[in-house]
């Protein structure tokens, strides 16, 4: 069985994913852009998107485990586009140009059907219907024991974590206030869920929580 994994997931310190507002000029939503700043000048980060140069630290070494042993992705709807409702086409093929950093089948969760496609890199991009149970046992068949990442966004990953399903969870907490926006852990118990914190790692960047159950 696949372990399944959440890598990278970045969170201001007020507990937000991703600030209010998402729309195509703010995919991350007001202010959410800078929740990641800790990657966007790693070595590894710049690799993923075709960039040279970048720097090497432990901010770096966390980046540089995104596609590691990694075999299949899931994802929801609204971190693979802005589109709402029924496809009205399928023009949108994502906010990452002809070749996606995944480099893996990437099964995205919708109540829409959509034919899969695939990109440049070997990114093949399917749409589940029917729930995130039918979309973990997608992606752990594709991944043929390799891991699985649930990759976000934060009602993806919450929903994920309630349900017990995930092993693993790197978060990396900036030292950015948004405020308002989508709060990944309110609501959630996450001792009783079974989580723990097994290391944490802290750079003038970010402060790097890994938790197993």
């Amino acid at each position: 069985m696949s372990k399944v994994i959440v890598a990278n997931f970045s969170l201001s310190i007020d507990g937000y994913g991703a600030g209010p507002d998402q729309s195509l000029d703010d995919p991350l939503g007001k202010g959410g852009h800078a929740v990641h700043n800790w990657m966007f000048g790693t070595r590894a980060f710049r690799e993923l998107h075709g960039q040279e140069g970048g720097t090497e630290s432990p901010d770096n070494d966390y980046v540089s485990r995104f596609t590691d042993g990694v075999g299949a992705f899931i994802i929801g709807r609204n971190m693979f586009g802005p589109i709402r409702g029924d496809w009205p086409d399928e023009e949108w093929k994502g906010w990452w140009g002809d070749n996606p950093p995944y480099h893996a089948p990437v099964f995205v969760l919708t109540h829409y059907p959509r034919a899969a496609f695939e990109m440049e890199g070997g990114t093949i991009f399917h749409f589940v219907t029917d729930g995130i149970e039918a979309a973990l046992e997608r992606a752990q068949q594709a991944a043929a024991g390799k891991k699985v990442t649930v990759g976000g966004g934060v009602s993806t990953i919450r929903q994920y974590l309630q349900a017990g399903l995930i092993d693993e969870a790197h978060f990396a907490i900036s030292p950015v206030l948004l405020g308002r926006g989508e709060a990944l852990f309110a609501g959630l118990d996450l001792p009783e869920l079974g989580y723990r914190i097994v290391k944490q790692t802290a750079t003038d960047a970010a402060n790097h929580i890994m938790l197993e159950r």
